[in-house]
């Protein structure tokens, strides 16, 4: 009986952990402006050491790790892309993101320079 009611609680702590990890990764959502790069960074470094391609799908944000998936949506059209950062976002930054041209275009704000989106992690 002592055994079982140990099988449970393992079971059930594991339960909570494995909930809980995924609820973060869940929830992983930001909103705020986004801008794009300007053409003349093109092939420069970026923090991550890649050079900048403004015919990928990467982007700068202040915080999120290298490698990481997000999908941003343009929060006025509601088009969305998914994009890799690669780059480190100033501190100073009023934006939350910047993205590349392509990215841009598919979101649809280079006459604008700037739109409010929402960003989710993606796993």
């Amino acid at each position: 009986m002592i055994a079982l009611n140990r099988a449970i609680a393992v079971a059930a702590a594991l339960l909570v952990v494995l909930g809980v990890a995924g609820i973060g990764a869940a929830q992983s959502a930001e909103e705020g402006i986004a801008h794009f790069y300007n053409d003349s960074f093109q092939g420069k470094k970026t923090a991550s050491g890649e050079p900048y391609d403004k015919n990928g799908l990467t982007a700068a944000h202040k915080k999120l790790a290298y490698g990481t998936k997000v999908k941003v949506t343009n929060v006025a059209n509601g088009k969305s892309v998914v994009v890799t950062v690669n780059d480190r976002l100033g501190a100073s930054s009023p934006a939350i993101l910047d993205v590349t041209r392509r990215a841009a275009d598919e979101l649809d704000f280079v006459k604008s320079g700037k739109t409010k989106v929402r960003l989710e992690v993606v796993k």
